[in-house]
């Protein structure tokens, strides 16, 4: 299955963009109806954070999450197999862009949208800079090594996995990497602290303002959209007097200011991903049963 899936992706990068989101927009709505458990985790999500939506509002909003978390899904196949033309004609950086054109390095704070690695392939690919992140191995054997080199195909390029440790890391931006970074996920428990997203108490790890102190560099944030044409990657400014000494301050502020940029294109950020699944004191679980 995984060496059909793929081949179709090989194939799928000639198609033309308009052609393969219509694709993508058949892709998700047939997820929604059949991947019943992960549109709950959606609709849980959407319900906890949007309150004030009416219940028909928040699944309008996640079935078009659906189509476009299936439409970058698939994406991957010009970005990672596609010509060199294709994906710059496809992908445009905007923003504070020559701030990152220095020699120092600094912690991208990249938060979970669905064009994630969109924004990534962006970057190294018209970027001379050195880039890393931090990788999570995907279950299968096939995918995880299609994942991992896709996203080595452009620019000067390290992926760390989580077991190599801070120390790398640390060292690597001291030497002037650009560490793109995703930290607002319900990651290990115990490198995580409650910090409220929505107002809601969340597991949130604090690698950002900790890797930027230990580094000595900045923070500035990258946000992708998924548009007609392909994807716009906005740099945004470096934080000012950020981080500070204290490090659940500055995650609060991590979770509060990543807020505003959802509230711009929420459709588009990560909520198949069960943002609240790890409660502090054993509280109850917030999704249905049946959902893990």
């Amino acid at each position: 299955m995984n060496a059909l899936v793929l081949g179709l992706m090989r194939v799928l990068r000639y198609l033309p963009l308009p052609m393969l989101r219509g694709v993508g927009t058949l892709f998700g709505h047939v997820l929604w109806l059949l991947a019943s458990k992960r549109s709950k985790v959606v609709l849980t999500n959407l319900a906890l954070c949007f309150p004030a939506l009416s219940a028909q509002q928040r699944r309008v909003m996640g079935r078009a999450h659906m189509v476009v978390f299936a439409q970058a899904w698939l994406d991957r196949a010009w970005l990672w197999h596609g010509s060199s033309e294709v994906v710059a004609g496809r992908l445009t950086l905007v923003g504070e862009v020559k701030a990152l054109q220095q020699r120092q390095g600094a912690v991208l704070f990249a938060p979970h949208f669905v064009g994630l690695d969109a924004g990534w392939t962006a970057l190294c690919f018209q970027m001379h800079r050195k880039f890393t992140t931090v990788y999570t191995p995907q279950r299968s054997p096939a995918i995880d090594a299609w994942v991992f080199q896709g996203r080595q195909r452009f620019g000067q390029v390290r992926l760390f996995r989580r077991e190599d440790g801070f120390k790398a890391i640390v060292s690597a931006l001291r030497q002037g990497a650009l560490l793109y970074l995703l930290p607002d996920m319900n990651f290990r428990l115990e490198e995580s602290i409650f910090v409220p997203f929505y107002g809601i108490p969340a597991a949130t790890v604090t690698s950002l303002p900790r890797l930027a102190r230990l580094g000595q560099v900045p923070v500035v944030p990258v946000t992708t959209r998924l548009t007609q044409t392909g994807y716009e990657v906005r740099v945004h400014p470096a934080w000012t007097n950020y981080p500070t000494q204290d490090a659940e301050a500055d995650t609060a502020e991590m979770n509060q200011r990543l807020q505003t940029w959802i509230e711009d294109m929420p459709e588009q950020y990560y909520w198949v991903h069960k943002r609240f699944k790890s409660r502090p004191n054993d509280e109850a679980s917030l999704y249905p049963p049946g959902t893990d």
